[in-house]
């Protein structure tokens, strides 16, 4: 696994070391670390990681930095998967509606998926009427759309905010 990593890396032109991948943990932790911390944790030079960054962000490793937002805070109070399945005749947009459902209001996320379903939608709103009616007006009634389940979520848990020490080769390991 770790080779073929590489190599699908080097076929990019990116080469990482230990190094590099030592400095991407820790931004996956915090990317607001400033240098000179992230220097001393990793007991470097500030001008190493400095220059590490950048070429990792030129090489497009590293495609942006986050911030986590406390939907809550803002009155979004409820938040929601919702399984969307295209109909069959629909299989042709399905780049067409990821690229229009990424567009609305109360969507945060949006992946496409293998299996019986086509889209897992995550969604913030105000409340579960809120939410109810963006089902049925935004997402139900599109043409596209064959049906919906939608699951409210009562926790939401970051895994960044819970890397331990075991680094990008520890996620790549084996699974026991």
């Amino acid at each position: 696994m770790e080779q073929s990593l590489r190599e699908g890396l080097r076929a990019k032109g990116v080469r990482l070391d230990e190094l590099d991948e030592r400095i991407l943990w820790e931004l996956m932790r915090d990317a607001r670390i400033p240098n000179a911390a992230l220097a001393a944790r990793l007991h470097v030079a500030p001008s190493t990681t400095h220059t590490r960054v950048r070429a990792l962000r030129e090489a497009g490793v590293i495609k942006s930095a986050h911030v986590e937002v406390d939907y809550e805070a803002l009155g979004l109070d409820v938040q929601g998967i919702v399984s969307v399945r295209l109909r069959a005749q629909a299989r042709p947009q399905i780049k067409s509606y990821a690229a229009k459902v990424i567009q609305l209001p109360n969507v945060l996320s949006v992946f496409f998926v293998g299996g019986t379903i086509d889209f897992l939608i995550h969604v913030a709103c105000t409340s579960t009427a809120q939410l109810r009616d963006f089902v049925a007006s935004e997402l139900s009634m599109d043409p596209a759309v064959a049906s919906t389940e939608t699951n409210i979520v009562f926790d939401h848990l970051i895994g960044q905010e819970h890397l331990g020490a075991g680094g990008l080769a520890a996620m790549r390991g084996p699974i026991r």
